[in-house]
């Protein structure tokens, strides 16, 4: 009888995450018929556009969704100490996961329960899976870099005993695994050197990972080599770029602010527009949008620019549309690059960057923004600002010279805590678009970027690095269940 093996997915809620761990188990299923996978569902109190794009996914073949959400009380409970919200929030549903396990109604006919697949936040259910001698694998969403990085300074933190506050916006330049160049210790993400209850969960989490069969990352070996050669234990699994390329049941736009804005694309020459979007999370206040506006203005070239409303401050909520562009943009601006530029609210982002018009993005290099530019061959201008965005950009700009920066060291709280956060000037802004649209198809970060568009698609391919690491991830799984 031919041994079939089930794996548990247990993604984080936001989006970003969901959606690439739903890619990876979908490659997955695509590969081996011997699998079935459960992605087990935790909703945010806030609208992160998930369940729309769930229902967009019923129909996938041995793919299944188990909405394990706590009660809004129970949410409200964690939501009442925003310093630790998250993380409490995923122990809580600890209880709903060890109830799944022990109804009999989960458990799938001729499939034996194989594995846990774990995000790299939700690694505390861990202690469910060991109760059950289940084994676990961490998906890893982000950068090799970025968890060769977080490695480096969890030794630091706890082997070390090294107090690495004295890195905050320190001009040192620091030799760390994973990195072929110095590393400016300006450019580290926040958790690697504040000193808080959450910095401390945050690597606590690391030290965990050392537990586990192996880590998941979505990345792939010619992108990021030397990354990956500094990495050793557990065994890593790069199988990626694992996006959602069809941007499936996740576009907020309606369907016919996403046809005009395809059709705005299809009169605009080739490779002659210049896409800017800051992911789901990012905005500007009023000044640093008018300075934008004026970049793109006297940079000369054509635009297409995603422009959102910052959430209330101090609120967690995803910025939204405004209703009138007019409000914060220079007066005449709309007038003044009418046919040259489109200024939008939602982007579908994929849509988008597979256009043949878009020539460019300016991005806050998020790791599923900047898989998708290199999927389509489009080159970033990098404009990072929170999370481990500076780092994505440093590895893009210094360590692979595949983008241009505008500003690598520009960091905004996403919660809008901050005081004061730096404006990044026209002329900053506008050179950046310069250098990322000059000199057509003989620009050398265009030439790259379309070599590594070549590169991501063959290691997906048989015979392909991905695929290759895909087979021996399976052949694990499998061993489980021997």
């Amino acid at each position: 009888m031919t041994r079939k093996a089930h794996l548990v997915f247990i993604p984080s809620p936001g989006a970003g995450h969901l959606i690439s761990a739903v890619e990876i188990a979908k490659l997955i299923l695509n590969r081996d018929e011997r699998l079935c996978i459960s992605v087990l569902i935790m909703k945010l109190p806030m609208d992160f556009g998930i369940q729309s794009y769930i229902e967009s996914l019923s129909s996938t073949p041995r793919l299944q969704f188990v909405d394990i959400t706590v009660d809004d009380e129970t949410a409200a409970v964690f939501l009442s100490n925003e310093e630790t919200f998250f993380m409490n929030f995923i122990q809580a549903h600890k209880p709903k996961v060890r109830d799944l396990l022990t109804n009999s109604s989960f458990s799938r006919s001729n499939y034996r329960l194989a594995g846990f697949v774990l995000d790299m936040f939700c690694t505390s259910m861990k202690d469910v899976a060991n109760e059950f001698n289940i084994p676990t694998y961490i998906f890893f969403t982000s950068s090799a870099g970025f968890l060769a990085l977080c490695f480096h300074f969890e030794s630091l933190k706890k082997e070390h005993h090294i107090d690495t506050s004295k890195y905050r916006d320190s001009d040192e330049e620091l030799a760390i695994p994973g990195f072929k160049n110095p590393y400016p210790a300006k450019l580290l993400p926040r958790l690697a050197t504040d000193q808080t209850v959450v910095t401390t969960m945050f690597f606590d989490l690391f030290t965990r990972f050392k537990e586990t069969k192996g880590i998941i990352v979505n990345t792939f070996a010619e992108l990021e080599p030397f990354a990956l050669q500094s990495l050793s234990a557990p065994q890593i699994y790069p199988v990626g770029p694992a996006v959602n390329l069809k941007e499936e049941g996740h576009v907020r736009n309606s369907q016919s602010e996403t046809e005009s804005i395809k059709k705005w694309l299809d009169e605009q020459p080739e490779s002659s527009v210049v896409f800017l979007c800051f992911g789901s999370m990012g905005s500007f206040d009023t000044q640093q949008i008018k300075e934008i506006a004026v970049a793109l203005e006297c940079s000369g070239h054509r635009f297409l620019w995603s422009l959102r409303r910052p959430p209330p401050k101090g609120k967690l909520e995803l910025p939204s549309n405004y209703e009138d562009f007019q409000q914060v943009l220079p007066q005449g601006f709309i007038e003044r690059t009418n046919g040259v530029g489109k200024v939008i609210g939602w982007a579908p982002q994929v849509a988008i960057l597979s256009h043949p018009a878009v020539g460019g993005f300016v991005s806050h290099c998020g790791w599923n923004s900047v898989l998708e530019s290199l999927c389509f061959g489009v080159p970033i201008a990098a404009w990072p600002m929170y999370a481990e965005q500076q780092l994505n950009a440093f590895e893009l700009v210094q360590e692979l010279e595949l983008t241009v920066e505008i500003r690598m060291d520009y960091f905004k709280d996403f919660h809008g805590k901050d005081e004061h956060v730096d404006i990044v000037g026209a002329k900053e802004i506008e050179s950046g678009i310069r250098q990322l649209m000059a000199g057509g198809d003989e620009n050398e970060i265009r030439i790259k970027a379309k070599e590594m568009k070549e590169k991501s698609s063959a290691a997906m391919k048989e015979g392909g690095s991905s695929y290759a690491s895909l087979g021996l991830l399976i052949k694990d799984v499998i061993s489980n269940i021997s």
